[in-house]
């Protein structure tokens, strides 16, 4: 039987809890091959079950959790090309004319 919208809205927010509610004083934070310790990157660090904590270099107090399912979404859609920009001067490309 499919669950419904109630169960898996409550579903999301009791997985979300038990996230959050991980200590994760103790993981190690992998960075991207190549980046410099004084250099700002994206940190990552894996957590039980699946899930994914991420931080910025530069702002290691705040960290964002992701489920199994969160970060697999969030890596497809980075693989398709889902959050590329469109190049335009202000963000390091041509204008277009």
């Amino acid at each position: 039987m499919a669950e419904t919208e109630a169960e898996i809205k409550a579903r999301k927010e009791r997985e979300r809890d038990e996230l959050y509610a991980l200590d994760i004083s103790g993981v190690e934070w992998h960075c991207a091959p190549g980046t410099e310790e004084h250099e700002e990157r994206v940190e990552i660090a894996y957590l039980p079950e699946g899930a994914v904590a991420m931080r910025s270099s530069l702002d290691p107090g705040t960290v964002l959790r992701y489920t199994e399912a969160e970060w697999r979404a969030f890596v497809l859609g980075a693989r398709d090309g889902e959050f590329d920009l469109t190049p335009m001067a202000h963000n390091g490309g041509l204008d277009v004319q």
